[in-house]
């Protein structure tokens, strides 16, 4: 097998208990590299259409790229693929921390479960072994307790990724956890591993990821952590300074002004309706810092540990400090600027295993149908449930995590709760297809450096995601993912040093060209999944706060509304896809390679 790979996966029937390992194809290693590369040709090719999300044939995977475990900058990721329960299409999610790295040091470059089991259980990977084994005794612990509890049983160089309560209570937008605050959060994949009483994944294992040129490998990492350490046009920080001291917080208080954050629900302005909003500056974060943290051997080193809440919220010391993500989720877009609030409900999700995008997004959601007296405190259990009123926000999403009360209702995110509630709430469910979106406006000029960026909530194959974008331009983020890399510390500008990377690894002759085609290879794959699904991204409604639908009249986004038509007409042609159905061209995926089979089912 070439270098980067364990180059094995494991395949395990939950239902059965039984365990198989398979070789790693190699072919198929260079044509989608790793991450949600593999996991969709695994996917599409092994999975039958129209399964139940939730429902023990929907295959869940866990795969990591060929430069996670390597020690190439940010090179620790690994992402988790299925079927989402959310918008029952293509699901996937994406982690740092040191699960990744540690799943190739226990020998397999992957694992993907089927099946139900028909008892909470976990799956041990031991250097080169796998067991299932029984989980009673976590079931019911928090994502932190179980995590130590098996790290304590299995030792230092075990890691584990796991759920907590609303993965275990199947809430459709729960996420896996990793590293007490790592989280792969999106698309609700924590509840199809809780769905399948699966509370955890331990990796333990001290084999070394092979490399073609280690030398090779350290030149390049030196060469980028100059560049990083290199000051800016004009002076001020490094990029390494403001990302080891602020990470993605640096953000908050910024986009708070500009219009970047979504507010009060996508329907209000930062600089007019959230008044407390400098709790949310980078320097009242970095005030509350314990110290700096990293995920496996990252030189950026951008998340942060904070000292224990000394104010209204008593959360331990140790705790992740909240990501620009989760502060804009809890902070402007739930009227909010109280910094502790903030980080006591990042710890409370955190612990519970869900996604903070979307948690933050259904509490705001919530705010506003109180506002509108669509909800009422006999509904909320007696919460004061007010714009900006924080002790109502962490006390709302106690509930939500628990699935209690209200609480049961908004777990399963705003598109269901709409339905659940309906009294015309459903005008103020802002998500597409099922999903919440990320916190960048895409009305704002520029779409916060990321081109088509109303297109891109729509259009991809997991929709509403910040990370990714459309068109053309989507391919080289998705091999950077496939490879298991992170964006943090500037990787969008540094394509040759990339490609450079994956080759002194693997020893490949790999060319930019070839790396984009493989972007464009999965970017097809996805697409194609949803069509097979009977999903049609174009027909997914938008709802008209995202692209300023009226404009706002005032503020920084005053008269500022999205083309999203325009977007999507030109990343259709730029991907080759038809301007009514969506489906790629049969000459398209012939030419990408490896896509024969999807061209036939598109095809026949």
């Amino acid at each position: 097998m070439t270098g980067g790979y364990m180059g094995k996966l494991l395949f395990v029937d939950l239902t059965t208990g039984t365990i198989k390992e398979e070789t790693l194809d190699e072919k198929i290693a260079r044509d989608y590299l790793g991450c949600n590369g593999i996991g969709a040709r695994i996917l599409y090719s092994r999975q039958k259409a129209g399964v139940n999300a939730l429902g023990p044939e929907n295959m869940l995977g866990f795969i990591t790229g060929p430069l996670t475990g390597t020690g190439v900058p940010t090179g620790s990721r690994y992402m988790v693929v299925a079927k989402s329960p959310l918008t029952d299409g293509w699901g996937e999610a994406n982690s740092g921390g040191y699960f990744g790295s540690y799943l190739k040091f226990a020998g397999f470059d992957g694992v993907f479960f089927t099946g139900i089991s028909p008892k909470p259980v976990y799956l041990l990977v031991d250097n080169g072994k796998a067991e299932i084994k029984d989980a009673s005794y976590v079931w019911g612990k928090d994502c932190y307790e179980t995590e130590d509890m098996l790290m304590a049983e299995y030792g230092k160089d075990s890691r584990v990724a796991c759920i907590g309560s609303s993965g275990e209570k199947v809430s459709l937008i729960a996420g896996i956890m990793t590293d007490h605050g790592s989280s792969a959060a999106r698309s609700g994949l924590g509840a199809v591993m809780g769905a399948k009483k699966l509370k955890a994944i331990v990796a333990r294992g001290t084999m070394e990821v092979p490399v073609v040129d280690k030398a090779a490998i350290d030149k390049f990492r030196a060469e980028q952590f100059k560049q990083w350490q290199t000051p800016r046009p004009g002076g001020g920080m490094t990029e390494w300074d403001m990302q080891h001291k602020y990470g993605t917080s640096i953000s908050t208080y910024a986009s708070a002004h500009s219009g970047d954050s979504p507010v009060k629900n996508w329907g209000g302005i930062g600089v007019i309706d959230v008044p407390n909003r400098e709790g949310l500056h980078q320097d009242v974060f970095a005030a509350l810092v314990e110290r700096g943290h990293a995920c496996w051997h990252c030189p950026v080193a951008c998340k942060a540990v904070l000292k224990a809440g000394t104010g209204e919220y008593q959360y331990a010391a140790g705790v992740h400090r909240p990501e620009y993500e989760t502060a804009a989720a809890f902070g402007v877009n739930c009227g909010n600027g109280h910094t502790e609030s903030i980080n006591m409900v990042n710890d409370i999700c955190n612990r519970a295993g869900i996604d903070t995008i979307s948690a933050g997004t259904v509490i705001g959601f919530a705010m506003e149908l109180y506002e509108k007296g669509i909800i009422t405190q006999k509904d909320t259990d007696g919460i004061d449930l007010k714009w900006g009123n924080h002790q109502a926000m962490v006390a709302m999403t106690r509930k939500l995590c628990n699935r209690e009360g209200l609480g049961d209702i908004l777990a399963d995110g705003v598109k269901k709760a709409a339905e659940k509630i309906g009294k015309g709430s459903e005008q103020y469910a802002v998500h597409i297809g099922g999903q919440e979106l990320g916190m960048h406006d895409p009305k704002l000029p520029k779409g916060n450096g990321y081109p088509m960026s109303a297109a891109r909530y729509q259009m991809d194959a997991t929709p509403g995601r910040h990370m990714l974008s459309w068109g053309s331009f989507v391919f080289f983020r998705h091999t950077v993912n496939m490879a298991g890399m992170c964006f943090q510390g500037g990787w969008s500008g540094s394509r040759d040093r990339f490609v450079g990377f994956l080759n002194v690894v693997t020893g490949w002759s790999y060319t930019a060209d070839d790396m984009l085609k493989a972007g464009e290879r999965v970017a097809n794959l996805r697409h194609a999944f949803n069509l097979r699904e009977g999903i049609c991204e174009l027909n997914i409604p938008v709802h008209p706060r995202i692209v300023g639908k009226p404009a706002q009249t005032t503020g920084p986004l005053a008269g500022a509304s999205a083309d999203i038509e325009a977007q999507i007409h030109w990343g259709l042609g730029s991907m080759d896809w038809d301007r009514f159905t969506t489906k790629p061209s049969k000459a398209k995926l012939l030419s990408l390679g490896g896509l024969d089979d999807v061209a036939k089912d598109l095809w026949p």
